[in-house]
């Protein structure tokens, strides 16, 4: 109980240094837009919302509201309205400027992350169920961490999770890279030493685990009973260094 206490405390102070944030952008946004690939448009600001139909690449629509930093509710050249993705290589919207973009993304990783160490000590379930947050497994935690951060409703298991990163597009296979609220993957442990796992293409290997990069060389996740549940790990020198496969982010 005390180790958990002093972790709880210390974490706000950590955040603190590792993320700079900016203000919040979310709420406002320029009227006229261009989609810039076909995406997506939805009947509600979520993946798993029906789909009313593909925009077009070259279409011009109006955006009625920023909803949150993943969201536009937009009105398209027939007069419907729905929702659409901000990312920037489907919509082109006038006048947003990367500054803006990042301080935002900062700023939804810090929540994501905050969300995260909420968890801290709840205890490990393989095959946790999806519908409360009493137990976790790894996929389960970080799925739990990113609804309640930042909206966003990833997919269920870790293998599923990696290839929604993977189609954002901007991935790396060195953890040194990684941005706080990243999400880290990592192959099948092998052994607490570097050279076992040398030889070994890890591009070709199954996602096992993964988990939240709170910057810093530190990891927020959940991996077994015994490990005590949600905790963070230091990744440097330790067997979660040489089974990283890759990480990348979904604040895009």
């Amino acid at each position: 109980m005390k180790k958990k206490l002093a972790m709880a405390l210390l974490v706000p102070t950590f955040i603190a240094g590792t993320i700079s944030l900016g203000q919040d952008s979310a709420s406002a946004a320029k009227d006229d837009a261009v989609i810039v690939k076909s995406v997506n448009f939805r009947d509600k600001p979520s993946l798993s919302s029906e789909r009313i139909r593909y925009l077009q690449a070259g279409e011009h629509v109006n955006i009625l509201e920023r909803v949150n930093p993943y969201w536009y509710k937009i009105k398209d050249g027939q007069g419907q309205t729905g929702y659409v993705t901000t990312q920037s290589r489907y919509i082109s919207v006038g006048g947003a400027s990367s500054g803006e973009t990042a301080q935002t993304a900062a700023g939804t990783a810090k929540n994501v992350i905050e969300a995260g160490i909420k968890y801290l000590g709840t205890p490990y379930e393989f095959g946790s169920s999806r519908s409360n947050t009493r137990t976790f497994d790894c996929s389960d935690f970080v799925r739990q961490a990113f609804k309640d951060g930042a909206g966003i409703i990833l997919p269920g298991n870790s293998r599923t999770q990696a290839e929604y990163v993977k189609k954002i597009g901007k991935t790396t296979t060195n953890w040194r890279d990684l941005k706080p609220g990243d999400i880290m993957f990592f192959m099948s442990y092998k052994g607490s030493k570097s050279s076992n796992y040398s030889g070994i293409d890890k591009s070709a290997q199954r996602i096992t685990h993964n988990g939240i990069y709170l910057g810093n060389g530190k990891i927020l996740h959940t991996y077994s009973v015994k490990s005590g549940g949600v905790r963070i790990d230091s990744i440097e020198g330790k067997h979660w260094e040489y089974r990283f496969v890759f990480g990348g982010s979904v604040l895009k």
